[in-house]
């Protein structure tokens, strides 16, 4: 559900920069005043982990269409709302920096979309008020379900209102939600199981970081060490092997943009501020589309990187462009959420606290 510049208006992507900036220096200021040391490598692991899942789109039968897993609600159950946003929003500038996924000038949006809607709306909302306070292994699971799936929904109607107030596109406001809401009631339903199994798997290993009871470590639990190279060694094997296979068929938004279109993809404009970002972009992104840069003749015989997937003899090179940039951005997402974790925890040292010296 990454937008592109071609469905934003300047003043709607400008305007969603501002409010993502802003959630950015808020959730700062709050993680730092409330910082558990835990969160800082657990950031960084998370991050690389939701880069790499990210990378799996899976097929939706009888649609033609994919998901994948957002993670906004994940890291929200794990890390707590605010560290969750800055984690996300790690991982969606790198995606849009190094790989080309998403706009820049629709990375406001994005970060509202994926981070805020279902850190601040969904997680509070919905999950904790089904999970409770010391939640069991099945109401863990049915928050878990129910609260994606609405997160996705919120997000995938912050889409169409973004577009539609941008005025640039032909989407009409009607056909364009219809078509969207239910492609992503379909994914969101994926990703909340998804989502269960793996708050699940930490519910069993280390209860403490759902909220749930046993603080302190029992005889066979799994340190939290362990838990963080399970999720280190997921994300590697993730981005580097299992992307591979996941399904070539057009995410739900590039799906519902076909479907009312008619068009396999929109055009921006070839002037001003998206000429000029995307000119940014092309240079900036080191491996475009998960792929290895193409020279423009190239480009164009093969088709991109998704027509070269049909010639047997580029097949591997499609696969190790794949698992480079799987584990070139888990690595970088990961050092990203680490470095913003590690930079709060320094300031959250140095402040002075409540009757003492700093």
């Amino acid at each position: 559900m990454h937008m592109a510049d071609a469905l934003l208006s300047p003043a709607v992507g400008g305007t969603m920069w501002a409010v993502s900036a802003g959630t950015i220096a808020y959730c700062s200021k709050k993680v730092t005043d409330e910082l558990d040391e835990r969160k800082v490598p657990l950031m960084g692991v998370l991050g690389a982990f939701l880069f790499a899942a990210q990378m799996i789109n899976f097929s939706i039968p009888g649609t033609g269409s994919s998901g994948h897993l957002g993670g906004g609600l994940l890291l929200a159950i794990l890390l707590g709302p605010h560290a969750a946003f800055l984690t996300i929003a790690s991982v969606l500038v790198v995606q849009a920096l190094f790989f080309a996924d998403g706009g820049l000038l629709a990375l406001g949006c994005n970060l509202f979309n994926l981070g805020f809607l279902p850190a601040f709306i969904a997680s509070p909302l919905i999950y904790r008020k089904i999970a409770g306070e010391r939640p069991s292994q099945p109401r863990l699971s049915v928050a878990a379900i129910v609260a994606a799936t609405v997160g996705l929904q919120l997000g995938a109607f912050g889409v169409v209102v973004e577009t539609v107030s941008s005025g640039i596109s032909s989407l009409p406001f009607a056909t364009f939600v219809l078509f969207m809401q239910p492609i992503h009631l379909a994914i969101g339903i994926v990703e909340g199981v998804l989502t269960a199994a793996i708050v699940s798997f930490v519910h069993r290993a280390r209860p403490e970081l759902i909220g749930a009871a046993r603080p302190t470590a029992t005889p066979g639990q799994p340190s939290l060490r362990r838990l963080l190279r399970a999720f280190l060694v997921g994300a590697m094997l993730t981005g580097g092997l299992f992307s591979w296979f996941a399904s070539k068929d057009p995410d739900g938004l590039e799906w519902a943009i076909a479907q009312v279109s008619g068009e396999a993809g929109l055009k921006g404009p070839e002037q001003g501020i998206h000429a000029a970002l995307a000119a940014l972009q092309e240079r900036i992104a080191i491996l475009p589309d998960y792929a290895f840069r193409k020279d423009g003749a190239d480009a164009q015989e093969n088709g991109g990187s998704d027509a070269n997937d049909a010639h047997g003899e580029a097949l591997p090179e499609s696969r190790l462009g794949s698992s480079v940039s799987g584990i070139v951005g888990g690595l970088l997402a990961l050092l990203l959420a680490f470095l913003i974790g590690f930079l709060l925890k320094k300031c959250a040292h140095r402040m002075p606290r409540a009757g003492g010296s700093p």
